[in-house]
C-alpha cells in the first residue's frame, strides 16, 4: 500500500511539473515580438562586381573602381531579401568638390523611367574613402537591376550597402464604405486632442531623406515631437532649417500598416504654409505600394496640395490642387488629371479639403464647392480606385514642384497646420 502510494505521489509531482512547462511554452509563443529587435540585414556590393559599365570606368587592383570622365557609370543586380526602408551608403573618394553620385533602381523598367531611389550624394574630397548615405530608400524583395550614375572624374568607388532600417509593414484592416444612401456616417476620424506624440493606433512615420522620387530637401523623422505633435486640438507638422545635420527636417504620417479605406468620403481642415519652397499635402497612396515601380499604377488621390510660391505672403491668398494618378493617367504620359481653385487665406485661415470617392468616379470639394472631377473606370490602369489606399499627410521641402521657384532663404521654419481627418461612408 505504501508503494502504491509513493508511485502515485511520484506520478502526480512530474504530472504538474509537464503542466507547468506546457503552460510556460505555451505563454511563451504568446508573447508579442514586435518590439523585439530583428536580425540586422544587410547587403553589400562591391563596385568591382559591377555588371555594365559606361564612361571609362576600370577596376584597381580588384579592390575598387576609379572613373576617368565626367560623367559615368556602373549597373549591378542586387539581391534584396526583404522589402521595406534601407539605408543606402556609397563608400567612395572624390578629387573634386563637384563629385556626387545617385543610384537608380529597375533600370530596364518598362515604362522607360529613371526610378531615382537615392537623390544626389555628394562624394567627399578628402583624399581618403569615406562613406556617405541616404535613408528611407524604399526596395521590394527581390533582385533589383541598378545603376549607380557618378559625376565627376577620378572617382573612386569601394562598395555600395544596404541596411534594412523600417521592415514593410502590411495593412491589417480595411473600411469599406458603404456609396449609396442619403447621408454620411463618420466611420474613422482623428481629432487630434491628445497631447504631444501621435497616435501611433491611427499612423506610423515614413522616415529618411532619399528625396521620395522628387528629389525634396528634408529628412523625414520618426516620433520627434519638433516635428509632429498633437497641440491645442491640432496636428502641427513643422519643418526645420539645418536640423540635424540636414538642409531640412520634417514629417509624414501614414495609415500603411494600420488601416487602409475604400470608397467614401475624406476630409481634411488644414492652414497651409506660405512660403516659397514648401508643399504640404494631404493625399492618398494604394495599399499596395512597397517601392518605386509600384507607383502609378497602385494608384493616389491628391486631396490638397499646395505650394508656397502660388501664395500671397501677405493675403495668403492661394491655389488648391486635387488630382489623381493611374496608370493611364500620370506626368510621364503627359496628360495627368487635376483640378484647381483659387483660395482665400489658406494660411491663416482653416478650410475644409474633400474628396468624394465612389464605384466610378471621385469628386473634390474646398469648403463645400466642387471643382474637380474624375471619372474613367474603362481600364484597370485608369481605375486602380477599386482598391484600398491609405492615407498621408506631410509637409515637404523644395522637391521638384516646391521647389521649382527656388526657396525662400527666409524661412527658418514653417507649420502645417491639421484640425482633423474624417472618413466617412454614406447610410
Amino acid at each position: 500500500m505504501l508503494k502504491m502510494n509513493l508511485s502515485k505521489i511520484t506520478y502526480l509531482f512530474y504530472l504538474k511539473i509537464f503542466a507547468l512547462v506546457f503552460l510556460f511554452s505555451c505563454t511563451k509563443k504568446n508573447v508579442n515580438t514586435s518590439s523585439l529587435k530583428l536580425p540586422e540585414i544587410k547587403v553589400v556590393v562591391q563596385a568591382e562586381d559591377f555588371v555594365n559599365s559606361n564612361g571609362k570606368v576600370i577596376k584597381e587592383n580588384g579592390k575598387y573602381i576609379t572613373t576617368s570622365s565626367a560623367e559615368s557609370w556602373v549597373t549591378f543586380n542586387v539581391d534584396i531579401p526583404t522589402p521595406g526602408r534601407y539605408k543606402v551608403e556609397l563608400n567612395s573618394m572624390g578629387t573634386s568638390n563637384q563629385a556626387s553620385a545617385w543610384l537608380e533602381d529597375y533600370i530596364t523598367n518598362k515604362d522607360g523611367r529613371n526610378y531615382n531611389v537615392t537623390g544626389s550624394m555628394t562624394i567627399p574630397n578628402n583624399n581618403t574613402f569615406t562613406s556617405v548615405s541616404k535613408d528611407g530608400s524604399p526596395l521590394n524583395k527581390g533582385t533589383h537591376e541598378m545603376k549607380l550614375h557618378l559625376k565627376g572624374e577620378n572617382i573612386k568607388v569601394d562598395w555600395l550597402k544596404f541596411t534594412l532600417i523600417k521592415k514593410h509593414q502590411l495593412t491589417p484592416k480595411t473600411l469599406t464604405q458603404n456609396t449609396i444612401g442619403k447621408d454620411w456616417d463618420l466611420v474613422w476620424s482623428d481629432e487630434f486632442n491628445g497631447k504631444g506624440e501621435i497616435d501611433n493606433s491611427k499612423w506610423i512615420f515614413d522616415i529618411g531623406d532619399w528625396g521620395w522620387g522628387n528629389n525634396e530637401l528634408q529628412y523625414y523623422t520618426e516620433n520627434r515631437l519638433k516635428n509632429a505633435r498633437q497641440e491645442n486640438g491640432n496636428l502641427i507638422i513643422e519643418a526645420h532649417k539645418n536640423d540635424m545635420g540636414s538642409k531640412w527636417t520634417s514629417a509624414r504620417l501614414t495609415t500603411r500598416g494600420k488601416v487602409t479605406f475604400l470608397y467614401g468620403r475624406i476630409e481634411i481642415r488644414a492652414k497651409v504654409p506660405n512660403k516659397r519652397g514648401t508643399w504640404a499635402a494631404g493625399w492618398t497612396l494604394g495599399d499596395d505600394y512597397v517601392d518605386e515601380l509600384s507607383w502609378p499604377y497602385c494608384g493616389e488621390i491628391d486631396i490638397l496640395e499646395s505650394v508656397g510660391y502660388e501664395m500671397d505672403d501677405e493675403t495668403g491668398n492661394g491655389i488648391a490642387h486635387a488630382s489623381t494618378h493611374n496608370g493611364a493617367y500620370y506626368f510621364k504620359l503627359g496628360n495627368h488629371q487635376t483640378g484647381i481653385v483659387d483660395v482665400k487665406n489658406m494660411n491663416n485661415e482653416f478650410h475644409t479639403y474633400t474628396i468624394d470617392w465612389g464605384k466610378e468616379f471621385m469628386t473634390a470639394y474646398v469648403d463645400g464647392v466642387e471643382y474637380f472631377t474624375y471619372k474613367d473606370d474603362k481600364t484597370k490602369n485608369a481605375w486602380p480606385f477599386g482598391r484600398p489606399q491609405n492615407l498621408i499627410l506631410n509637409l515637404a521641402m523644395g522637391g521638384g514642384w516646391g521647389g521649382a521657384q527656388g526657396m525662400d532663404e527666409s524661412m527658418t521654419s514653417q507649420q502645417y497646420i491639421i484640425d482633423y481627418v474624417r472618413v466617412y461612408g454614406k447610410k
